[in-house]
């Protein structure tokens, strides 16, 4: 198969106006082809000379940004409103690679586009790229190109990715301010360990006599910073380089997640946003068409806990044999007796997917309210927390002095 390489073009376009751009295909027919379905009346193709110097682009892959579940969003938007339009897939994509801000989006749809000019399904082009497009999104496009409603799979996906993203958001808008307060306050104990209490240490030395106990603990902590700070350092480097590469294998994910739900107040959380994804991403894969089979098996995997993942394993082993979605859901106890009593009466009204919908709203809802009242909570036991912990070492710092002003009394 010949090589992509670039090419640079001039021409004009439809309404007669002068174009030039280049493009990236294999071959100079590829390449007048796809000026072709842009409505693009090529003049000259010629092979774009490589960069080389300062004409290169500088990429930065440590700080590359990946595709992010925003980007998703709205390319499936724009995606299924232009293939709604009439627009060919080929063309759409064509679009969407020229008007992506996203870099790292760019370059996978110009792969995607290349692999569908050359007769690859559009399913199995995105599935060619798991690090970009999951596996939700994957299927329900599948299931919408097979049924011959695309276009509505895409809003689908749309739609629930914008939701993913918002359920993310307010999690991650509870935990910010609990994170920044204990960085805040392990830099200020830090601080004062390294250049306050070394200080102190030269006066007290002076002054004779015996440290009450806490100080003497103070001392001893500040002088040990020496060597706690560089093994800190290195330990915190090795676990951060350990935990990007094995946090999503399953030996972490079956000891971690099931301790994740049994924290005392985070469990109930992390449960209620494992309920509303399995639930929305559900529902939508029901909606697009997804055989039930695939689709618990996806929802599991998209679930983000290995708890509901094994679960759903299970449940779906039970369906493959004939029983309900339900029946086996009540040996599984993730599940709150209302999701399955809900799941129960959706299969018997025939009305699954607009239950799940039901389900995933009100559980988002809950984890809305649930991690303000989290927020509420934390805010004063970290302030109390702050409080006791410098307002302890600051005491400490002042006993020998409040000692020898007794004395001198």
């Amino acid at each position: 198969m010949p090589a992509v390489q670039a090419w640079a073009y001039r021409g004009h376009d439809a309404n007669g106006k002068s174009v030039k751009g280049t493009v990236d295909a294999a071959s100079e027919s590829a390449v007048s082809a796809r000026l072709g379905t842009l409505g693009i009346s090529p003049l000259s193709i010629e092979q774009a000379p490589d960069a080389t110097g300062l004409g290169r682009d500088v990429s930065l892959s440590f700080f590359a940004k990946g595709v992010g579940l925003t980007d998703l969003a709205i390319m499936s938007r724009q995606m299924a409103t232009m293939i709604g339009s009439g627009l060919s897939l080929l063309r759409t994509l064509n679009i969407l690679a020229e008007q992506t801000e996203s870099t790292a989006l760019v370059t996978v749809l110009a792969l995607v586009r290349d692999d569908v000019e050359a007769g690859t399904s559009i399913s199995d082009a995105l599935g060619k790229h798991p690090q970009a497009f999951p596996p939700i999104m994957i299927n329900m496009v599948r299931a919408g190109e097979t049924g011959g409603f695309l276009d509505r799979a895409l809003e689908s996906i749309a739609e629930n990715f914008e939701k993913e993203k918002k359920l993310r958001d307010t999690i991650r808008s509870a935990m910010t301010y609990p994170v920044i307060v204990l960085l805040l306050s392990l830099t200020a104990v830090v601080v004062m360990l390294v250049f306050i209490v070394p200080i102190f240490e030269e006066m007290f030395r002076g002054l004779g006599g015996a440290l009450p106990l806490p100080t003497q603990l103070l001392v001893y902590l500040s002088a040990s910073m020496v060597y706690v700070l560089p093994i800190a350092a290195v330990v915190g480097i090795v676990f951060s380089i350990w935990w990007r590469k094995n946090r999503h294998t399953d030996a972490v994910r079956r000891r971690l997640d099931p301790i994740k739900l049994k924290l005392p107040v985070f469990g109930p959380l992390l449960k209620k946003i494992a309920v509303a994804r399995f639930a929305r991403n559900f529902s939508n894969m029901i909606g697009a068409g997804v055989p039930i089979l695939q689709a618990l098996k996806i929802v599991g995997e998209t679930s983000g806990n290995w708890v509901v993942e094994n679960a759903l394993v299970s449940v779906a082993e039970s369906v493959r044999q004939g029983a309900s979605i339900s029946a086996p859901l009540v040996a599984q106890s993730v599940f709150p007796p209302m999701v399955i009593q809900m799941i129960a009466v959706g299969e018997d009204a025939g009305s699954l997917e607009i239950m799940l919908d039901k389900i995933a709203d009100f559980y988002e809802q809950e984890v809305g309210s649930a991690t303000e009242q989290l927020t509420a909570m934390i805010e004063p036991l970290l302030i109390a927390f702050l409080g006791v912990v410098i307002g302890g070492m600051v005491i400490a710092l002042y006993m020998p002095i409040f000692s020898i002003a007794s004395m001198i009394k």
